[in-house]
């Protein structure tokens, strides 16, 4: 945790690269006191904004889009030409080489896949620097701060209290002091003509906000590669569109199409439902855990049914938490050479085993470690090998092995689900005690997320004790009879 808090102390002394300074504002927060009116801007470059909607401040979302008065269902709500979104080798208006700079192509070759925000970030940058930027009245109502992990103090790091969600915060961190030495290598000896950010410096800070900017508002859609191609997953920031905030129950959707009158592609948000007056816009961004809306957009949704738990497939973990279960002489350190067979199907097992498995969410238990639950737990090969592996994976399938190793696998995740908790220090009672004393935005998040953490075990616990307590009564009325 000590390297935690040295990362972290580079990264919370945010450095905003060009920054207004004004005590009132009519976005507080954003990088600009008084921004341009984006929605003025968006029908001044050929796009459609309904005109029911509204930028406005609610108390549940924050700032965001609004409708004033009722909209029917299948509405258009905005669209946007080709030219307004910002991608990395956007198309400006005015034409010309589509923004690209040999630089930022270059660093770009050094962001990881999984940190695609980064790598739209620079580009993000370069126009957050350009004097006269075409994007200049959507960035300047970006948020100049985010509150998310990578920002967050050391002390509301080890708040998290959950070890799957601290590994990658200090990833993104590393990574970011890291790529902040490589952005000094490029840029230095630049003539200040081919300084792709206008010869300020880029430090951590910048990268950050440059990242959580993109990961927070950027959609993944169609777009065209620079020869013409269609690709089918392209990062784009959508101005104004990025506004709307999210919901599992949506009143609108994301639609590309192509301009009748040439082949341009337009991107556009219609209304799923009938939006009624004083409604925020809301869009789904994703079936996601809370650790995904944490990193990435610096919110955590009370009772996601998506949200999950993560633990490691490790035989002696589930021996002990067998053992403790009441199973007498688990063998999942040391399977049987058939039932080692099985394992390696499910990628538990053999070379290069996916040993990451999860508790909650949709599944309940993952399926991968249900089966192996179900097969390690069993002594009869041959009943197992006659049954197909999407059955076992299957936890609607009751009972595949019997009521007697049905029972021994519930309980042995019930065990782990006891073992899971105890690695939290601290209870849910406690931590709704500190958030009722008033803390920081940044502690109130790591404090709700462990919450909910804690919740998905006890949920899995309650649900697989419910189960438990069913079967147990059949067998023993099928004993009885």
């Amino acid at each position: 945790m000590a390297a935690s808090k040295m990362v972290m102390a580079s990264l919370t002394a945010f450095r905003p690269l060009t920054c207004a300074a004004s005590t009132s504002t009519s976005y507080p927060g954003r990088l600009a006191p008084y921004p341009p009116d984006l929605i003025k801007w968006v029908r001044r470059e050929g796009g459609f904004v309904h005109e029911a909607v509204k930028i406005a401040q609610d108390s549940s979302f924050g700032l965001g889009l609004v409708a004033i008065e009722e909209i029917p269902k299948g509405s258009e709500l905005i669209v946007l030409p080709e030219h307004v979104p910002l991608r990395f080798g956007s198309l400006e208006s005015e034409g010309g080489d589509g923004g690209l700079d040999s630089v930022l192509v270059n660093l770009a070759r050094h962001v990881p896949e999984e940190l695609w925000a980064m790598k739209l970030g620079l580009k993000l940058l370069q126009e957050r620097a350009k004097t006269g930027s075409f994007w200049w009245p959507y960035i300047s109502s970006l948020p100049e701060t985010f509150n998310i992990p990578i920002f967050f103090p050391g002390e509301d790091i080890k708040n998290l209290q959950y070890a799957p969600l601290l590994y990658q915060v200090n990833k993104r961190c590393r990574f970011l002091l890291d790529f902040e030495q490589e952005v000094k290598r490029a840029l230095e000896n630049l003539k200040p003509n081919d300084h792709p950010f206008g010869g300020q410096a880029v430090d951590a800070s910048s990268l950050g906000w440059a990242m959580s900017a993109v990961s927070s508002r950027a959609f993944r859609l169609y777009g065209k590669k620079l020869s013409g191609e269609i690709n089918n997953d392209v990062p784009m920031m959508l101005p104004l569109i990025d506004m709307c905030n999210h919901s599992f129950k949506p009143n609108a959707i994301i639609l590309q199409d192509q301009d009748d009158r040439d082949v341009k592609m337009l991107v556009k948000v219609v209304t799923e439902t009938g939006i009624k007056q004083n409604d925020c816009l809301v869009l789904n961004y994703g079936c996601l855990n809370n650790d995904l809306f944490l990193l990435d957009y610096g919110f955590v949704i009370p009772s996601n049914p998506y949200d999950c738990i993560e633990l490691k497939y490790d035989g002696a973990l589930l021996d002990a938490a067998s053992m403790a279960a009441g199973v007498s002489s688990p063998n999942f350190s040391v399977p049987s050479p058939w039932q080692k067979e099985i394992l390696c199907q499910l990628k538990l097992d053999g070379e290069a085993p996916l040993l990451k498995v999860c508790l909650g969410g949709s599944e309940l238990v993952e399926g991968r470690l249900l089966a192996a639950l179900r097969v390690v737990l069993a002594s009869d090969m041959e009943t197992v090998q006659k049954l197909d592996l999407d059955k076992l994976k299957s936890i609607s399938v009751e009972a595949p092995l019997g009521i007697a190793n049905e029972l021994a696998a519930f309980r042995t995740v019930i065990a782990l689900c006891v073992i899971a908790l105890g690695h939290f220090p601290t209870k849910i009672m406690e931590d709704e005690s500190l958030l009722q004393k008033g803390v920081s935005d940044s502690t109130q998040l790591a404090i709700q997320f462990r919450i909910e953490k804690k919740s998905v075990i006890i949920d899995v616990m309650r649900d697989l004790t419910r189960r438990v307590k069913l079967l147990a009564s059949k067998e023993t009325a099928t004993s009885q009879g």
